[in-house]
């Protein structure tokens, strides 16, 4: 938890952290376009002036925030997988947790939405790229030549991207509970299974 120092004002003083945080919350709730000044401050409590002290205008704090979901959503999950020792129980992990994480956050359809945005966009091509080529690794460490895990990372992450969006979209569509579970363990089973 964040410790915030107290001002003068009985207003907590908010880090450029707080703010990313708070603009990556409304993104979720309302893409890029919702992140505006004036209704982050009242939602945190603050003025304009606590904004203007962490950031020149409101594309830092939009880069900030795409920079802080890259972080949190890719960087600190690699980092949490790499203490599992086993490859296959690392990607089944690293699945099913992606799945339910994002079945919980808007944040990542909400940035696919939004994927013509320039910010977005260089972002998504960015995390792409490093989540595609984690997995891909995985798969190479689970025994697969090279083009065969880099086929097989891409298709793993086309599949959670596709759950996502069914999830937020038209959750009626997928199996509910243990269904859903064991519809997941199909799905790795799938990718690990030799031609």
């Amino acid at each position: 938890m964040v410790q915030r120092q107290r001002q003068g004002s009985g207003r907590q003083r908010l880090s450029a952290q707080d703010w990313a945080d708070a603009a990556l919350t409304v993104i979720g709730e309302g893409g890029v376009a919702a992140v505006a000044v004036e209704p982050l401050a009242a939602r945190l409590g603050t003025t304009k002036g606590s904004f203007y002290w962490h950031f020149a205008n409101r594309e830092a704090l939009v880069e900030a925030a795409l920079a802080r979901w890259e972080e949190i959503g890719t960087e600190a999950i690699i980092t949490l997988m790499e203490t599992e020792p086993d490859p296959e129980r690392r990607l089944r992990t690293l699945f099913a947790e992606a799945i339910a994480s994002a079945a919980e956050d808007p944040l990542e359809v909400s940035l696919l939405a939004t994927a013509s945005h320039p910010q977005v966009a260089a972002v998504l091509d960015r995390v792409t790229a490093r989540r595609v080529g984690y997995v891909a690794r995985l798969f190479e460490e689970v025994g697969f030549p090279p083009e065969a895990a880099a086929r097989r990372g891409l298709l793993a992450y086309t599949s959670y991207l596709g759950l996502t969006q069914l999830n937020h979209a038209v959750p009626q569509s997928l199996p509910a509970g243990a269904a859903f579970t064991d519809y997941l363990d199909g799905v790795m089973e799938t990718l690990l299974r030799r031609p």
